[in-house]
């Protein structure tokens, strides 16, 4: 249930989304980092954090009743971009949800993606904001 909860509301998984593959600004987590102190990589991630990055951890929809478990591939344009970190069913909103590290200029609603899943290729869709409680207020009441 609570892995289900998480896609609904577009928070990525440790060892799954967010692992040493990624980057702090590609995997979003740069609000959690206090700036004014030191700590290794601070170098690194500031210049990455000016210059941007070329992916981003995204969510997306797939139009199917299969759920994906890992290492799909996502297409645009008949090339893989990239692949499912990982996904599930969103029991709440009644959809196939997956995170995926999607190139920048891919991250909008009118990218036409399609990920394979079990040889099948399925249309999928950006989601860019979270599909339960975008606001946060239902956590907060």
């Amino acid at each position: 249930a609570l892995m289900s909860m998480r896609l609904e509301k577009s928070w990525g998984a440790w060892t799954m989304d967010f692992r040493p593959d990624f980057t702090l600004i590609e995997s979003g987590l740069d609000f959690f980092v206090d700036w004014s102190k030191d700590f290794i990589g601070k170098n690194a991630a500031l210049k990455e954090k000016k210059d941007g990055v070329g992916k981003r951890l995204s969510v997306i929809e797939i139009e199917t009743e299969t759920d994906v478990s890992g290492d799909e591939a996502v297409m645009y344009d008949g090339k893989c971009v990239s692949y499912i970190t990982s996904g599930g069913y969103g029991h709440s909103v009644g959809k196939s949800l997956a995170m995926t590290y999607l190139p920048v200029g891919l991250i909008k609603e009118s990218a036409e993606l399609e990920v394979e899943i079990l040889g099948v290729f399925h249309k999928a869709n950006v989601v860019l904001k979270p599909l339960y409680d975008p606001s946060g207020s239902r956590m907060r009441s």
